[in-house]
């Protein structure tokens, strides 16, 4: 089996993810459906052997004895690829991610008035929650893009692993990936502390620690983007306090209602005539709101993204009919 082949295939479908499993047919995902190649099920051996020409050999070895691995992959011609490689019932699998090429622009994803309210941030934090596969690594690209072509800043980026690749622009954009320059997103997040940045993009803020640190550095004077795997502002807010003890729950929020800038969560909904086109919920750190986060009350934030749209906010019922009174999707 070639795996560049099947690749080459998903890249020219316009597929966002390739799955492999020995014991089972290709499939690629087509705007957000599942779709199976017109192929026969893949062998637990030319499985193995397919991948051998795309890994390094400690990667590869990893794999076969039953290591679960995230890795970053550039391959000549096709393009950037993000890999989970994993054991399954039937043996081993992998699953493509396929990277754009390019970074979009703030036309392209409908993102300049979000990337308004991030220019007039120049510390504090950001959150971009959405569930798996909803783009948040596409709209974090292209804010921070756009923030490295307009302004001279020192971008850190911590990722597992490396997705998009900036090249610096009127900043100075430095990556690191977890396990490959840094141990892990606290290790990383604490020595980019000392690295004199200005934005600090965490790929995904998800352990107590990294949190922690994360609200440390945004209340510190630096400006801190980081996705969290949620569906709604309030959920984005919720999901960083549920991670610590009830004694720290009061701290946390506090914390949080000082350091909170914007929330943005989407989902990526079907366009009409083919493709998706993202659905974003937008919350603004007001007055009002950082009341709300203090004191714990979430679901009050919805009626005060209903009344703040002169502050840029949005709820994703009033972003889904946007789209709809603009014939970009159907009934929602």
């Amino acid at each position: 089996m070639d795996v560049t082949d099947l690749l080459a295939l998903a890249v020219d479908a316009g597929a966002s993810d390739l799955h492999l499993a020995a014991g089972q047919i290709p499939m690629l995902r087509l705007d957000g459906e599942l779709q199976r190649m017109a192929m026969p099920a893949v062998g637990l051996a030319s499985l193995i052997e397919g991948m051998a020409a795309v890994l390094g050999d400690d990667q590869h070895r990893q794999w076969v004895q039953g290591d679960e691995l995230d890795l970053a992959l550039d391959l000549p011609v096709l393009g950037r690829f993000r890999l989970n490689l994993f054991r399954q019932l039937h043996g081993l699998a992998v699953t493509f991610r396929l990277i754009p090429g390019r970074i979009a622009t703030l036309d392209e994803l409908d993102l300049k008035d979000v990337f308004q309210a991030v220019a007039q941030c120049n510390d504090g934090l950001i959150l971009v929650g959405g569930p798996t596969g909803s783009g948040k690594s596409s709209t974090l690209a292209t804010l921070l893009d756009q923030l490295n072509q307009d302004r001279a800043l020192h971008i850190i980026t911590l990722e597992d692993p490396i997705e998009v690749i900036h090249s610096s622009q009127r900043s100075l954009v430095t990556q690191r990936e977890i396990g490959r320059h840094c141990e892990s997103y606290a290790q990383g997040l604490r020595s980019a502390l000392r690295q004199d940045p200005d934005v600090i993009m965490i790929g995904e803020l998800r352990d107590l620690e990294t949190i922690r640190l994360a609200l440390r550095a945004a209340e510190t004077g630096h400006l801190v983007l980081a996705t969290v795997h949620t569906r709604s502002a309030a959920n984005s807010i919720d999901r960083l306090v549920e991670v610590f003890a009830a004694e720290e729950k009061a701290l946390v929020r506090a914390m949080l209602a000082d350091a909170l800038r914007l929330v943005v969560a989407q989902v990526l909904v079907g366009r009409v005539g083919g493709g998706r086109v993202a659905a974003r919920e937008v919350l603004v750190a007001t007055p009002a709101v950082r009341n709300l986060v203090r004191e714990g009350r979430m679901a009050q934030l919805c009626s005060v993204m209903q009344a703040g749209g002169a502050e840029g906010m949005r709820t994703m019922e009033g972003a889904l009919r946007v789209l709809k009174e603009k014939e970009l999707i159907k009934d929602f």
